[in-house]
């Protein structure tokens, strides 16, 4: 062969692959045709349908039922083509399981239409399922050589087992020695599901420009907990970057989303447990979209639109995992490991534990600490009773602190009060104010002292309002009159709807809300009293404080009872604090001790040095507009 004709071959090569490039369909072209074959197929079978009505009429059908049979293979192989004997089937189940997880596969669209969780059940004892047939879909578009559009949903395929228990493809066949194969591989003792495309002799049969699966995954979040608000409120459709960060799409309101950057996960999250597909190469060009329902039993849909690299020759399968399990931290945490933090998954992050220094607390010391306590107590209440005492603990320096702040405030009353006495009125609120701080700096005693050592505590009190309601642990747990700790213990309920009051509060009491409450009433009352200093305070603000508490009932009462159990446990040690300083504490030589600090010379910071002269500005300032109002 000389030189032009291999030439002359290649050029030829170049000009059909350029054709067929060309050629290929535009994704609205592939959904225009999908949806005129679908009508088309729902024509004809409308039109089979009438003719099986009319079968009785004549005595001898026999002959109009072969030309039916002839009229739907022909059609069939107009409108699928290749996939035409795919078209007619029995939708067989498969089952893979393991000890943690049972899966349904369906022979027509080989996709995984049902999930179980072993070992747990929901709130009223019934099977944990995550999804049935008729709450997910998961179709893949196919565009065949001759540029006919199929879905897999529509199509039946073969299972095939091997010799592997663990291992079950799903076949779709297109003709001789050409197939598209879904396999599945559940291994013992995981949630995790590996899933794999591989092409074989797919080359002819698909299009030759189709090197990516277009995928459509729609899946209802079924109701698992006792307390729809509150489950609502932890369940969303989150989804990490390739080597990036894990973002949600909003947990209280529909929201649709297009990205353009690649995904290494998308995750379907309820409050305790998850549907997670995860892709090798990632998934591109996918459009994520979040619906709240108001179904019996259903929270959200989820629907995701994307696709994902394919090798039609059939030398690479195109890989996904599948996790179905628990939002358990340390378990999602122990996929990551021994894998390099580029290509870590990060799944983790669908616990809730907090953003920046709260998720860094929960990480590194309140979990390693739960789960410490766990492995030799197996009482969840006394756990958190323990992990309650163990904060406190530590938290005592700073609690010290603040009671001797309050203390010294407390012992210069009388000499607080002199001052308002001396300076009485609005007119002289600037001098009774700079004479108070002057008592103040000099007797060594400073208001913001008592307040640094409460701001220090914030991120600990946060981070177990966002530890407790995500601690799974706690699931099923009892203690005492709680059935439930991850959810309310409610001792009063009723069904009818209250306006203004059950959308906020509920249909129910729970107790332990209720303590937490009470004993939070009680030290608003007494820390008051020993907090009052003298001075004068705001309009209200007496009100205020006690409105704070029948707040928090309001916002707690739906919570997780192991919280509310927490905050009533943690609130009840710090009134024992607060009164064992009282009487340890001697007011009478701490005051002696102030009075000393008044004969010593006075340093002061830059804090107060431009405190003051912000003062005394604002008096020369005041003075100012006092004299001009005299001069009118």
């Amino acid at each position: 062969m000389d030189k032009n004709t291999i030439i002359g071959f290649l050029l030829i090569g170049i000009v059909l692959f350029a054709f067929s490039w060309w050629n290929q369909p535009s994704p609205e072209q592939v959904e225009a045709q999908r949806r005129y074959q679908d009508s088309i197929a729902a024509e004809y079978a409308k039109q089979i349908d009438e003719q099986q009505r009319n079968q009785n009429v004549t005595e001898d059908n026999s002959w109009e039922e072969e030309v039916t049979d002839s009229l739907k293979a022909a059609q069939l192989e107009r409108t699928y083509g290749v996939f035409a004997n795919a078209m007619s089937g029995t939708d067989e189940k498969v089952i893979l399981e393991n000890d943690l997880v049972e899966i349904h596969l369906s022979s027509k669209g080989g996709h995984v239409s049902y999930a179980r969780i072993k070992n747990y059940s929901t709130f009223d004892s019934l099977p944990l399922i995550l999804f049935d047939g008729t709450q997910v879909k998961f179709d893949f578009t196919l565009v065949t050589a001759s540029n006919r559009v199929v879905n897999t949903r529509d199509l039946y395929f073969t299972p095939v087992r091997g010799n592997d228990p663990n291992t079950v493809i799903m076949r779709l066949n297109a003709g001789e020695g050409s197939s598209l194969d879904f396999i599945y591989t559940l291994a013992p003792d995981d949630y995790m599901m590996k899933y794999d495309i591989q092409a074989r002799g797919m080359n002819g049969v698909l299009a030759p420009g189709m090197n990516a699966l277009d995928l459509t995954w729609e899946q209802e979040i079924r109701q698992q907990e006792k307390g729809r608000k509150f489950e609502d409120q932890h369940t969303g459709l989150y989804y990490k970057f390739l080597a990036d960060d894990v973002e949600h799409l909003s947990e209280v309101k529909d929201q649709n989303k297009q990205l353009t950057n690649r995904l290494k996960w998308i995750g379907y999250k309820g409050k305790f447990f998850s549907t997670v597909l995860i892709a090798q190469e990632g998934f591109e060009a996918t459009t994520l979209d979040s619906k709240l329902l108001e179904e019996n039993r259903m929270l959200k849909r989820f629907r995701s639109t994307t696709s994902l690299p394919f090798d039609l020759q059939g030398r690479e399968a195109t890989s996904l995992q599948f996790y179905f399990g628990p939002n358990k931290y340390n378990l999602l945490k122990s996929y990551d490991k021994g894998v390099a933090s580029a290509d870590q998954l990060d799944l983790e992050k669908m616990v809730p534990l907090g953003a920046s220094v709260f998720r860094w607390i929960n990480k590194y010391f309140i979990i390693p600490l739960f789960d410490f306590l766990g492995k030799y107590i197996s009482s969840y209440g006394l756990i958190i009773f323990l992990l309650t005492l163990i904060v406190k603990m530590i938290l005592f320096p700073l609690t010290y602190k603040s009671y001797i702040s309050s203390a010294k405030m407390r012992v210069l009353r009388p000499q607080v009060e002199e001052i308002n006495a001396k300076y009485p009125g609005q007119e002289k609120a600037l001098e009774r104010q700079k004479a108070t701080m002057d008592l103040y700096s000099r007797a060594g005693a400073s208001p913001m002292s008592g307040c640094l050592p409460m701001l220090l505590q914030m991120p600990i009190l946060i981070a177990m309002y966002m530890f407790f309601p995500s601690a799974i642990e706690l699931r099923g747990q009892s203690f005492l009159w709680a059935q439930d700790l991850s959810t309310y213990d409610a001792i009063v309920s009723w069904n009818t709807y209250i306006p203004i009051i059950t959308p906020y509060f509920g249909n129910h009491i729970s107790l332990f809300c209720l303590l937490m409450t009470a004993t939070n009433i009680a030290y608003t009352k007494f820390n008051m009293e020993m907090t009052n200093t003298g001075q004068q305070q705001m309009p209200g603000m007496k009100a205020m404080m006690y409105m704070m508490p029948l707040m928090f009932l309001v916002f707690f009462n739906q919570s997780a009872s192991g919280l509310t159990y927490y905050y009533f446990v943690s609130i009840l040690i710090t009134i024992i604090q607060t009164l064992s300083f009282r009487y340890i504490i001697n007011e009478e030589k701490l005051l002696a001790k102030l009075e000393e600090n008044k004969k010593r010379p006075v340093k002061k910071s830059s804090f107060m040095k431009r405190l003051e002269e912000a003062q005394k500005a604002q008096q020369e300032q005041l003075k100012k507009q006092q004299d001009q109002r005299k001069k009118r």
